[in-house]
């Protein structure tokens, strides 16, 4: 059976299991929710580690798409509440990529690294068969902290509020806007159709983590995840499984802007549920979520209460005040619609 994107969680636990030497450095490692590994490093400091594919989406183009892979990954990582320090990367391009294309790419990547402070300290660059669109590598980010300096979803409390930035579908909106563009103003009208491909330039959560530790890493914010394949729900959902803790939200106050449910709508994708990447999750102590979100406004990003963290376990979904059900993971739609519509030839 062929599968797209992320493996589901059963199919996890051979890597669970399989996890090499053990370690006591290691403080936080692989695990349902959790994208940041934390590890020891003495002197009352730890050194946090992120990792994800690198990608060349050819409707996107060369330069955003490096500039969407460095944020991904530090999208990541400054949900720990840290920035990262250093990255390294590895290019598998495809032999098709000509060589003005595979050099815009390394540049353009290495100049966001250097907006975002981040030096790159190793990697490997090559190009072989079998390598093609879109993920053509990986790539790591690493910074310290000290002990005490860092959140993951694992610290989620009860009784935390749960507050969500921006708007639930971001990516998979940007990305199908943008790679069926004729399609999508069919469906939604030209306007909306360019709203939906300038959300490209919110698929980040760096702004909104850094300006989030700002009120207060474990005093006020208790963890942060953003909101990448599965949606927000799926992020929710990991979050839950992370801390031992139950979610509860009402779906109706989770923001979702006309031309996202315009285009999900028009694709088969349910915008709650797929690539979501642009919207942080955040738990906050209940007395001081008023703050963070006047923070966060603040500083001119957008926040939505949406949630409780309660003693209990798994997502529990609500819609308009009637009774919560326990969210279901599913496989992501997006990676089925954009196969269908290039299967189908639309534009």
């Amino acid at each position: 059976m062929s599968f797209s994107g992320k493996l589901p969680s059963g199919s996890m636990d051979v890597v669970y299991r399989h996890l090499g030497a053990r370690s006591k450095r290691v403080v936080q490692g692989p695990g349902k929710g959790l994208d940041n590994a934390v590890l020891g490093i003495g002197k009352g400091m730890v050194l946090i580690v992120t990792a994800d594919p690198v990608s060349v989406i050819p409707a996107v183009g060369v330069p955003r798409s490096a500039w969407m892979s460095a944020h991904l990954i530090a999208s990541d990582f400054t949900s720990a509440g840290v920035d990262p320090e250093f990255a390294a990367f590895t290019y598998n391009f495809p032999p098709e990529m000509n060589a003005g294309d595979r050099e815009g790419y390394i540049a353009a990547l290495g100049d966001e690294c250097e907006k975002l402070g981040v030096a790159i300290a190793a990697g490997h660059t090559g190009s072989y068969p079998g390598a093609g669109y879109t993920v053509i590598g990986g790539g790591v980010m690493f910074g310290v902290a000290p002990e005490g300096g860092y959140v993951t979803p694992a610290m989620a409390r009860a009784g935390d509020v749960v507050l969500m930035t921006k708007h639930a579908g971001i990516e998979a909106t940007a990305s199908l806007a943008t790679s069926f563009p004729e399609f999508s103003e069919g469906a939604v009208g030209a306007k909306a159709a360019r709203r939906a491909r300038s959300l490209l330039s919110k698929c980040s959560t760096v702004a909104d983590a850094r300006v989030a530790r700002g009120a207060g890493l474990r005093k006020a914010v208790t963890s942060m995840h953003d909101a990448t394949e599965g949606g927000v729900l799926g992020a929710l959902d990991e979050m839950s499984a992370a801390s031992g803790r139950a979610f509860f939200v009402d779906a109706e106050s989770i923001p979702v802007p006309m031309e996202v449910a315009g285009i999900c709508s028009a694709f088969g994708v349910d915008p709650l549920r797929t690539m979501g990447e642009g919207a942080l999750l955040i738990t906050c102590r209940p007395g001081l979520a008023k703050r963070l979100d006047e923070v966060l406004r603040g500083s001119g990003v957008e926040s939505t209460v949406i949630g409780r963290v309660a003693p209990g376990r798994g997502l529990w979904v609500s819609k308009g005040g009637g009774k919560a059900a326990r969210y279901r993971e599913g496989p992501d739609a997006y990676w089925a619609a954009y196969d269908r519509a290039t299967a189908q030839g639309l534009r």
